[in-house]
């Protein structure tokens, strides 16, 4: 049985007499601990001027106060010594504000003010009148003036404030930050410190941004160590974030694929941020697909990362890589060229594949709406497609560009388009607007940048301006890339050619081939491709899918290979070396001719004539009265048949641009004139068997007489 506890003595004192003495101590104790603590900052002055003046004073006139003439030379010593202290303590405080001038003024006339007084004490004494007088008034008065400096600093707006003393409290003193808070800096522990920022309502985060230049300087860091973010939900806040080391400076290794056959919407590892995090990139899995725009120097290393890219997207499946450099395309990926199906390197093949295009994303956007799709994704039929251009200035014109990256977003071929400088002249600002993803290496000239990058990027102090010194760092935007990435730097591994060799090797057998409907769409340019990749389908061997062209013979055009019999069914049985030295000498014989102006005699009377006007007689002419037989007419199918007959003629031997003059001899053996000619070709434009751009010449997409 529990003992009871004895029972407490009875308290006769009323209620308002009770006092809790314990719990009451303890507060009083509490209160009295915490206004000593606020006070006890504000003590420190009254403390060093109630007790500093005399006993330094008294020291010294206790040495050299007795003597007249060592009192003279201490006094005449102590006043060059306090002018001399308070020009260093003017010079060494720093003024970059409003608040930073006022509290140097203090300082100095501190300085002055206790020298000049000591000087006096000890040639008077430290205690008589007026010198003890001076140091009642003048150290009261000294100690109020730093009491209120010390409150203007903690309490008053517009000023910098720091929650830690140091490095940032130092920095930004030192570079004029007025009217703001930097709150709460904290190293990463991977080489770089971030700090928030608050600035007042007089100022933006704008005005911030432009002194990053001046936070580096101070730092002594790079120009691109600084970058100052906007906080996108507070105008009035942002970050600022200072790499003060840089880890990426040795290289660093390239990243294998993770597994072979991923998906094209899985992730694609290039490099590291320069806080030690992977940069990877996912084009095809972001909401929308977003066309690249890579930009920087010779020698920045975009063809290190291009490299690694394409090596990555070689061991998927269900995608297909066409490469367009014409400088230097097997210097840069000769070795892993089995990886792309449709390498490029002549510009006559770069403009097929181009003018192609339009029909190929036409076709793929009918697939797609047949399989209940608004947008590529892995569930389609359709490979995904890649289309990397190198100086895409040089191979196509603008409209054609433009019209190819404003359509072939949805249906899954992403466009990249790499450069040295972006600038109007080289690419237009419409095509730049629809490359919404970038990679921006070093360049020459800091507004370059603003080519490539967005304008908050580049605001932010994220500018690349390091030219080729420092090649496959980059800044890089877009394709899922979450945007406070966007300023941080980062740089692409560093490659081996044989590694990447035998990745793409061991690819070979995910690698998906083009799926047919693009290849029909793409017609001869893709049948004749100069490069032909390699698949899962037949590793190591060329795969060729045979387009299809023409409806048979009940098409919309009546003909087909079964009606009519081609008048070169030999060259079926000439070899490659015989056909690739025939192609050999129809490019040479283009060119050549291609030379020669259209019109060499402009001033001639019949330089306007055409073709079918008559020719002026001549009376002087000796051959005058001789009389020419006109072919005979033939039937509409028949006359269709010789125009399609040429066409499908250089098909055969690889010549796939014509312009109209080229299928005069056809009309006229067909016994048409130029007006049933251009009908006939605006027939073949309809039908998508030939494609005609913005100079009156034309491209051939499929033969008329090739069978489905």
């Amino acid at each position: 049985m529990a003992r009871r506890k004895a029972a407490a003595p009875v308290n006769t004192a009323t209620s308002t007499d009770i006092v809790p003495v314990g719990k009451g101590g303890a507060f009083l104790a509490h209160v009295v601990g915490h206004l000593a603590g606020k006070a006890l900052p504000y003590a420190a002055p009254w403390a060093g001027a109630a007790a500093l003046p005399p006993l330094v004073g008294w020291a010294t006139n206790s040495m050299w106060g007795d003597a007249p003439l060592s009192a003279g030379l201490a006094s005449a010593a102590l006043a060059v010594g306090g002018a001399a202290l308070t020009g260093i303590a003017w010079k060494t405080t720093p003024a970059g504000s409003a608040y930073g001038r006022f509290r140097r003024a203090q300082v100095s006339a501190s300085v002055a003010a206790g020298m000049g007084w000591l000087t006096t004490a000890t040639a008077a004494g430290p205690f008589g009148s007026p010198v003890l007088d001076a140091w009642l008034i003048g150290g009261g008065l000294f100690a109020a003036s730093w009491n209120v400096r010390q409150l203007v600093r903690n309490g008053a707006s517009g000023d910098v404030e720091t929650e830690e003393t140091g490095g940032m409290a130092a920095l930004a003193a030192a570079i004029g930050w007025e009217k703001v808070a930097v709150k709460s800096p904290k190293g990463t522990g991977k080489g770089t410190v971030k700090a928030a920022i608050e600035v007042a309502p007089s100022t933006t985060v704008d005005e911030v941004q432009a002194t990053a230049g001046r936070a580096a300087a101070a730092l002594k860091l790079p120009p691109s160590g600084v970058v100052i973010t906007k906080d996108p939900e507070d105008a009035s806040k942002g970050t600022i974030s200072l790499r003060v080391a840089d880890l990426l400076k040795d290289g660093i290794p390239f990243a294998p694929p993770v597994a072979m056959g991923l998906l094209p919407t899985d992730d694609i590892p290039l490099g590291l941020y320069a806080d030690g995090e992977v940069w990877a990139i996912n084009p095809f899995a972001a909401a929308i697909l977003q066309h690249l725009l890579v930009m920087g120097v010779t020698g920045a290393g975009k063809s290190e990362m291009l490299r690694g890219l394409v090596t990555h997207l070689a061991t998927r499946c269900k995608i297909s890589i066409f490469l367009v450099d014409l400088a230097k395309g097997r210097q840069t990926v000769g070795h892993i060229a089995d990886g792309i199906d449709w390498l490029i390197q002549d510009a006559k093949e770069a403009k097929r594949m181009l003018r192609a295009l339009p029909a190929a994303i036409k076709a793929r956007g009918d697939v797609l709406a047949s399989e209940g799709l608004d947008q590529w994704t892995p569930d389609s039929s359709l490979n995904a497609v890649v289309v990397w251009v190198e100086e895409a200035a040089d191979v196509a014109d603008f409209q054609e560009l433009e019209e190819t990256a404003r359509k072939a977003r949805s249906v899954g071929i992403w466009l990249a388009m790499s450069l040295q400088r972006a600038t109007w002249t080289n690419l237009s600002t419409d095509i730049r607007a629809n490359l919404q993803a970038t990679m921006c290496f070093g360049v020459n000239e800091a507004g370059d940048a603003g080519f490539c990058l967005p304008d908050r990027v580049t605001a932010a102090g994220a500018v690349p301006d390091w030219g080729s010194d420092r090649p496959g760092y980059a800044y890089s935007t877009g394709m899922g890339i979450p945007q406070d990435r966007w300023t941080t730097e980062v740089r692409s591994g560093l490659t081996d050619r044989d590694e990447l060799a035998a990745l793409v090797q061991a690819g070979a057998a995910y690698r998906d081939p083009l799926d047919r409907a693009t290849a029909d769409a793409l017609g001869q340019a893709y049948a004749q491709r100069t490069h032909k990749g390699t698949n899962r389908t037949t590793p190591g061997i060329p795969a060729v899918p045979a387009p299809a062209a023409l409806e048979a013979a009940e098409g919309p055009y009546g003909t087909g290979r079964g009606h009519f019999a081609h008048d070169h069914q030999e060259d079926d049985h000439m070899s490659a070396a015989e056909q690739a030295a025939e192609m050999e000498l129809q490019e040479a014989y283009d060119e050549v001719m291609g030379s020669i102006p259209g019109d060499p005699e402009p001033d001639a009377p019949y330089a306007s004539l055409r073709l079918e006007d008559d020719v002026p007689g001549d009376d002087e002419d000796d051959d005058e009265g001789m009389e020419f037989e006109a072919p005979a007419r033939v039937g509409t199918e028949e006359a269709r048949h010789i125009l399609y007959t040429e066409l499908d003629t250089w098909v055969q031997q690889g010549r796939l641009e014509f312009e109209p003059a080229d299928l005069i001899p056809a009309t006229t053996a067909a016994g048409r004139k130029r007006p049933w000619m251009q009908g006939e070709l605006r027939r073949l434009v309809e039908h998508g068997l030939i494609q005609r751009d913005g100079h009156g010449s034309y491209t051939i997409l499929h033969s008329p007489l090739q069978p489905a």
